[in-house]
């Protein structure tokens, strides 16, 4: 039994120092990994946080201000102040956050293979045993094909997972849009100050690491399509993180109901051909004018 424990540990640490979720395409790659694989694994620079609502709507490579696109499918504050804490990426320079209506709910599941997420203690198998699982029936199928029906150069041959972001084209017709609105009414409508409660702290412990790290910090409202209701949680968040953002001296921009619904794909995600070339020489525009001296 020792014996067969010491193999598990020794095979689990083999296959955690490979970090296939990270090194090897056969492997599904969440949007922190696409992160660092798009920009050569940089892991220090300036940063545009957020969610999927910032990786749809600011173009880094039409952009001025040479922020890294940090936006991460569901991405959260507590996501930010994990990334933080844990030195997973050093921000410099400065670090504007993107903050829309889906960032500061402390129940929105999220993606379970962001790494800040697995404890020390746990096998890196059981962490990922859904990708595991995945490309290891991939691997059986090679074998077969290989092996079996003797051709020899599907023993090698993988279909390389998506390495790419999300992005959002078009417009969703208005019915779906509709529909999709009564969902987040349903799952979110109702929330209140304790619903974020964990992600106001967040903010906080953030405010306080870029003091501290002496780390401009800039706060973006994101644009929600103002053609359908502002969730009712919405005002009394927005109020409060104001609040902590003002005390502390946060340059804020707000862009929450100021775009047309003409440049949105849906309900939080701008087009990529109209809504997102505005924003992000919007953005470009207002860092800038926060970088100019003070006459």
């Amino acid at each position: 039994m020792l014996f067969l424990l010491a193999a598990f540990v020794l095979s689990d640490w083999i296959i955690g120092t490979w970090d296939p979720m990270v090194t090897s395409r056969r492997f599904y790659k969440n949007d922190f990994t696409k992160t660092l694989f798009h920009h050569q694994w940089l892991d220090h620079g300036p940063v545009f946080f957020g969610n999927s609502a910032v990786t749809g709507a600011y173009i880094e490579e039409q952009s001025k201000s040479r922020l890294i696109e940090m936006g991460l499918s569901y991405g959260k504050l507590t996501d930010l102040k994990a990334i933080l804490e844990q030195e997973r990426f050093r921000m410099e320079g400065q670090l504007v956050i993107g903050i829309d209506v889906h960032t500061m709910i402390d129940s929105l599941e999220t993606d379970p293979t962001y790494p800040w997420f697995k404890p020390w203690y746990q096998p890196y198998a059981y962490t990922y045993r859904d990708y595991f699982r995945d490309s290891g029936t991939e691997i059986v199928k090679q074998l077969y094909k290989g092996i079996v029906e003797l051709n020899p150069s599907e023993l090698l041959a993988y279909q390389p997972r998506w390495i790419d972001k999300e992005l959002y084209f078009g417009q969703k017709p208005g019915d779906e849009l509709r529909t999709k609105w009564a969902d987040y009414d349903k799952r979110f409508g109702w929330m209140s100050q304790p619903d974020y409660k964990e992600n106001l702290d967040a903010l906080s412990w953030i405010i306080g690491y870029s003091q501290a790290h002496q780390l401009p910090l800039r706060v973006v409202w994101m644009p929600w399509n103002r053609g359908y209701q502002l969730p009712p949680y919405m005002p009394g968040l927005q109020q409060e993180v104001n609040r902590r953002l003002d005390a502390a001296g946060v340059p804020v921009l707000n862009l929450l109901t100021t775009y047309d619904p003409k440049y949105f794909h849906d309900l939080v995600h701008l087009s990529r051909q109209e809504g997102a070339p505005v924003f992000t020489k919007e953005v470009d525009a207002w860092l800038a004018s926060l970088a100019k001296p003070s006459k």
